[in-house]
């Protein structure tokens, strides 16, 4: 999916993030650039993706009531990068010849798909329904 998203183009890229906005329980979308994982793109609330515990703090270390939507993406941006840098290590040292395609993340809340791709991440966030 993503090198066919990402070989033609920002048109396309504008156009594959807006279907993915339209579809149902996605709560955002975020594209991050592959190699130094600056964020390209975003859509959605990702403020509401972090959780806040009764105490005001967030179940993510740093994450405060006031936190702004730009400084709670760049935290999950910043996650996300060092999570795929991380797996994709994992499947190098597993087979040097194998890389890293997708990657799911499911919690009892929601779910993170991330598409890496030679230029670009792509990362949604969405409900993870009722079991």
């Amino acid at each position: 999916m993503a090198d066919a998203v990402m070989g033609n183009g920002a048109d396309a890229l504008e156009e594959t993030l807006g279907r993915l906005n339209k579809k149902a329980g996605v709560k955002a979308t975020i594209v991050l650039d592959r190699t130094s994982g600056a964020i390209l793109k975003t859509s959605g609330q990702i403020l509401s993706v972090r959780a806040s515990r009764g105490d005001g703090s967030s179940s993510v270390a740093g994450l405060t009531e006031g936190q702004t939507e730009t400084q709670a993406v760049e935290e999950l941006a910043g996650m996300v990068w060092n999570f795929v840098n991380a797996a994709g290590g994992l499947v190098q040292d597993l087979d040097a010849e194998d890389e890293l395609k997708l990657l799911r993340l499911r919690t009892k809340r929601q779910e993170l798909v991330i598409v890496p791709d030679p230029k670009y991440l792509l990362i949604v966030v969405h409900d993870t329904p009722p079991a």
